[in-house]
C-alpha cells in the first residue's frame, strides 16, 4: 500500500510540474530566454539520473560521461538527417541509434577496464572521452572542428511534451533498476566488492550493465540535445561537460535520483538566472555550490535525515 502511496505521490509531482511548465509555454510566464532552457534542464536532468547509476550505484568515478552524450548525439542526428521519414518518425529512428550506439561505446569501455577502480578508472574514461572529441574532430562525415549543422529542430521548448516523456521515462527505468535484484546486486558492489564477489554476484557482469544502461540513455539524451540546437560540435563534449554532470551528481547526494535531478535542475537554471548579474555571476554560482556541498555533508541534514527514518519507523510500527 505504501509503495502505491509513492508511487502516486511521484506521478503527481511529475503531473504538477508538467501542467506549470505546459501553462508558462501557452500564457508565456516566464521570458523567451528561460523557455529555451526547458530542453536543456531535462536533458542535463537525464545525463545526471544516468551517471547517478554508475557514481551513485556503482560507486565507479568516470569522468567520461559526455562522450557517451556525443556519440549519441552525432549518431542519431547523422540518422535524422539522412533518413526519408516523416520528421517525427526520424528522431524515433534517431533516438533508438543514438542510444544504442552510445550502448556499443558503453561495452567497448565497460568491457576493458573490468578490474580498474577509483582514479585508475577515472583517468581511463578522462582518456576515452578526449579520444572520441579527437575523432569527430577529425571525421568528415561529423562536419570536423566546424561541427555538424542542419539537424532538424524538434525537441525545441514548443515540443515539450516528448522531452518531458523521454526523460521521464529515463527516471523511472533508473529508479525501477536500482530497487530491482539486479540494482541491489550493483549496490553491493559499491558496498564492499570483494564481499560481493564472494557472495557469488559476477561483479564483471553488473558493471558493464550499469556502464551500457547509463550510456544508452546518455545517448537518448544527446540525440535531444543535438535536435534542441540544431547545430553539434566537439567541442560541446569536453571533459568540461562531464565534470559539470558529475558535480549535479556528487551535489545531490551519492545515490540519490531525487537529489541528482534537484542538483540538475538548479546548476542548469541558475547561470541563465543570474545573466542579469553578469559580473558576479560566477562569483554567485560558487558560492551556491559551495553552500550546497556543505548542506550535503552538514549535520543538519544527517539530523533531517534521522528524523525522517525514524518517522518512517514508527508508521510501519
Amino acid at each position: 500500500m505504501k509503495k502505491y502511496q509513492k508511487l502516486l505521490i511521484n506521478i503527481g509531482i511529475a503531473v504538477v510540474i508538467y501542467v506549470l511548465v505546459m501553462l508558462a509555454i501557452q500564457f508565456g510566464w516566464v521570458g523567451r530566454q528561460l523557455l529555451s532552457m526547458i530542453v536543456p534542464v531535462c536533458t542535463n536532468v537525464m545525463m545526471a539520473v544516468s551517471l547517478c547509476l554508475i557514481v551513485g550505484f556503482l560507486g565507479e568515478l568516470t569522468l567520461g560521461h559526455a562522450a557517451f552524450m556525443s556519440v549519441g548525439a552525432y549518431s542519431g542526428a547523422l540518422v535524422s538527417m539522412n533518413l526519408p521519414l516523416p520528421g517525427w518518425l526520424s528522431l524515433a529512428v534517431g533516438l533508438v541509434v543514438g542510444g544504442v550506439v552510445a550502448a556499443l561505446a558503453g561495452v567497448i569501455i565497460g568491457v576493458p577496464v573490468l578490474r580498474l577502480r577509483g582514479d585508475y578508472l577515472a583517468i581511463v574514461t578522462l582518456g576515452f572521452g578526449e579520444i572520441i572529441k579527437s575523432v569527430f574532430n577529425t571525421l568528415g562525415i561529423t562536419g570536423g572542428a566546424s561541427g555538424l549543422s542542419g539537424i532538424p529542430l524538434m525537441t525545441s521548448y514548443r515540443n515539450f511534451t516528448l522531452v518531458f516523456i523521454l526523460t521521464l521515462i529515463v527516471v523511472v527505468v533508473v529508479s525501477n533498476l536500482v530497487k530491482s535484484r539486479q540494482g541491489r546486486a550493483i549496490c553491493a558492489i559499491r558496498d564492499n566488492y570483494i564481499a560481493a564477489e564472494a557472495a557469488g554476484i559476477k561483479v564483471s557482469k553488473y558493471k558493464v550493465m550499469a556502464f551500457v544502461i547509463s550510456a544508452f540513455f546518455a545517448g537518448v539524451a544527446g540525440v535531444v540535445y543535438a535536435h534542441n540546437i540544431s547545430i553539434l560540435k566537439p567541442g560541446n563534449f569536453d571533459y568540461n561537460t562531464s565534470i559539470e554532470i558529475l558535480v549535479m551528481v556528487v551535489l545531490g547526494g551519492m545515490g540519490s535520483i531525487r537529489g541528482s535531478i534537484i542538483a540538475a535542475v538548479i546548476l542548469t537554471l541558475l547561470p541563465e538566472l543570474l545573466r542579469g548579474v553578469a559580473d558576479y555571476r560566477m562569483l554567485v554560482y560558487s558560492i551556491v555550490l559551495i553552500v550546497m556541498m556543505l548542506f550535503n555533508n552538514s549535520k543538519f541534514k544527517e539530523k533531517l535525515m534521522a528524523r525522517r527514518q525514524a518517522a518512517k519507523v514508527s508508521k510501519e510500527a
